[in-house]
C-alpha cells in the first residue's frame, strides 16, 4: 500500500519535471541557435511596430475593446461546447435509452434558458 502511495507521487514528481524540463530546454536550444546562426536576431524599429491585420492600428496599444466583443466570444463558447456535448450523445442515442434522453433534455432547456435570458438582456443585440 505504501508502495503504491509513492509510485503515484513518483508519476507526479515526473510529469512536474516533464513540465519544466521541455520548456526550458526549447528556450535554451532557441539561445543556442541564436549564437550559432541558425536563428538570425535583426531587430529594427519596423519589426518593433504594432502590426494587426495588414494595417497600421490606430490608437496606442492599449485602447479599450467594447465589452460587447467579449460577450459575444462567451456566448459562442457556451454554444459551442453544446455541440461538442450533444454529438456523442446523438451517436449513442439508440444504446443510452430513456434516462439519457431525459438527462439531454434537461441540459438543452438548461442552455435555452440561458440563451433566452442574453436575448432578453440585449445581448446578441450589436448597436
Amino acid at each position: 500500500m505504501l508502495d503504491d502511495y509513492f509510485r503515484q507521487y513518483g508519476l507526479v514528481l515526473i510529469f512536474s519535471i516533464v513540465a519544466l524540463v521541455v520548456p526550458a530546454g526549447m528556450l535554451l536550444l532557441s539561445w543556442a541557435a541564436q549564437y550559432i546562426g541558425a536563428r538570425p536576431s535583426k531587430p529594427s524599429m519596423v519589426k518593433s511596430q504594432i502590426y494587426e491585420c495588414g494595417m497600421e492600428t490606430i490608437g496606442g496599444r492599449w485602447a479599450r475593446f467594447n465589452i460587447r466583443y467579449y460577450l459575444f466570444a462567451i456566448l459562442f463558447l457556451v454554444f459551442d461546447v453544446e455541440a461538442v456535448f450533444l454529438y456523442p450523445w446523438a451517436i449513442h442515442f439508440r444504446q443510452l435509452g430513456l434516462f439519457a434522453l431525459v438527462e439531454m433534455a434537461v441540459f438543452i432547456a438548461i442552455l435555452t434558458l440561458g440563451w433566452v435570458y442574453a436575448w432578453r438582456k440585449r445581448a446578441l443585440d450589436w448597436r
